[in-house]
């Protein structure tokens, strides 16, 4: 189960949550890999569960590591995007329509953010249940 490759786009927020739903297939299937990979008593001899878990555990390690750097680089490139607008927003207080886009992507980084908590909530459901 490997996460999707690609660079993330950070400009359209929808967008962006539905790549972190694709990438976290592997969280919320992690009890049913869990029962496909033990196996039973009459397969002990013919899997090697140790190796398995062992590449669950890889998977999941670099599924998770690959979803924080996402969500880390979409808020630093949402974090530059609003300080721009904020500076171009001191030299013109009256454009109504700038004052829009920064409240837009200011809504976008809080959102972007709560991704990481998010994230952080996944992470450790899963390590419970491999745990």
């Amino acid at each position: 189960m490997a996460a999707p490759s690609g660079a993330a786009s950070c400009e359209d927020f929808a967008e962006f949550q539905e790549l972190l739903r694709v990438m976290r297939t592997i969280d919320d299937r992690i009890v049913h890999e869990l029962n496909t990979t033990i196996p039973t008593a009459s397969f002990v001899g013919k899997i090697d569960a140790s190796q398995t878990c062992k590449e669950l555990y890889q998977s999941l390690m670099e599924a998770h590591t690959s979803r924080e750097r996402i969500i880390k680089n979409c808020i630093a490139q949402t974090s530059s995007v609003v300080k721009t607008l904020r500076e171009e927003r001191e030299k013109a207080q009256d454009d109504v329509a700038l004052l829009k886009q920064l409240r837009k992507e200011q809504t976008k980084l809080k959102l972007m953010q709560s991704e990481l908590n998010v994230e952080e909530v996944v992470n450790d459901r899963s390590w419970k249940v491999l745990s």
